[in-house]
């Protein structure tokens, strides 16, 4: 008994998206469209996607969510409108009033309102110990930290309005994957930020794969994140893969699921070579477990 439960706990420990099952929410506008609203949970770190499928009398389909508008875009077969919707993993529980607006063949605009509740979400605390220059920089960095920190704020402002991957997201390379997104990390005995993505332990060299098709949008050497490549899939919707040994695209390529676009190092502030690998929507760090567990056509 003890044998199968340990092997129990290990099944779910280190496969923590089956953890959380899929829930499916359809509302009515007050002429009656149908909203699709998919998600795991209501809680920091979890995506939500909110899908109307193609109806003739809609013309144009927005949404509001935690001070944010959402123009809702197209999916790869243009059959509906889709937008995604990230609930960052330091929002505080509570509830909050999501706002869908449409607007009909004749320019007429609806709306619907929806109160979710967030729940709390907690997360363990972790000590590491790295190079102090990636604790407390030195002067000499300062300005190119500033410098890269501008590019990614611009970068993660980039809106493609057509959804570019398609099926199920991968991930991107073999290892050791633990969920230990949202750790608050603390290195060298000072308090940092907290773990934005998950990370997955790997030998130097190990291929790393993009989780799915989408553009290249950077492909840098930052401070902190080492050799980066960060994908563009549509929407809002960025997937991000920091301390590579190589890059193997360059900004502007387009790539499909499973191409090779780099390899596992120990680039930037790190313990030893591993891929971090996050998700990012609209700015908003997103569990990339979550990410995983959702099906597209």
């Amino acid at each position: 008994m003890r044998r199968f439960l340990f092997i129990l706990f290990l099944f779910f420990y280190l496969n923590p998206v089956n953890l959380f099952s899929i829930h499916s929410e359809r509302w009515l506008s007050p002429s009656g469209t149908p909203i699709e609203v998919i998600y795991r949970a209501f809680q920091p770190g979890e995506i939500i996607i909110v899908s109307i499928k193609d109806n003739l009398r809609i013309r144009d389909a927005q949404l509001r969510f935690l001070g944010r508008k959402y123009t809702m875009g197209r999916d790869k077969a243009r059959s509906q409108f889709l937008a995604f919707i990230g609930i960052d993993l330091d929002l505080k529980p509570g509830s909050y009033m999501m706002k869908v607006f449409l607007q009909d063949s004749g320019g007429i605009w609806e709306t619907l309102e929806k109160e979710i509740t967030v729940l709390s979400r907690e997360y363990p605390e972790k000590k590491l110990w790295v190079d102090e220059r990636y604790v407390t920089p030195p002067a000499g960095v300062r300005e190119r930290i500033k410098r890269e920190a501008e590019i990614l704020k611009s970068v993660y402002a980039i809106f493609t309005s057509q959804w570019l991957s398609q099926e199920k997201f991968i991930i991107p390379t073999s290892g050791e994957t633990v969920e230990n997104f949202g750790e608050r990390r603390i290195y060298n005995n000072k308090p940092r930020s907290s773990h934005g993505g998950v990370d997955i332990s790997s030998p130097a060299g190990t291929p790393v794969k993009a989780s799915n098709s989408g553009r290249v949008v950077l492909a840098s050497d930052l401070y902190f994140a080492g050799k980066t490549v960060i994908i563009d899939h549509g929407l809002g919707l960025f997937t991000l893969y920091c301390h590579f040994s190589k890059i193997k695209v360059k900004r502007g390529d387009l790539v499909d699921r499973g191409d090779v676009i780099g390899e596992v190092g120990a680039t930037g502030r790190v313990t030893g070579p591993h891929l971090h690998w996050g998700v990012k929507i609209f700015g908003s760090r997103v569990d990339p477990f979550s990410l995983l567990s959702f099906t597209f056509e």
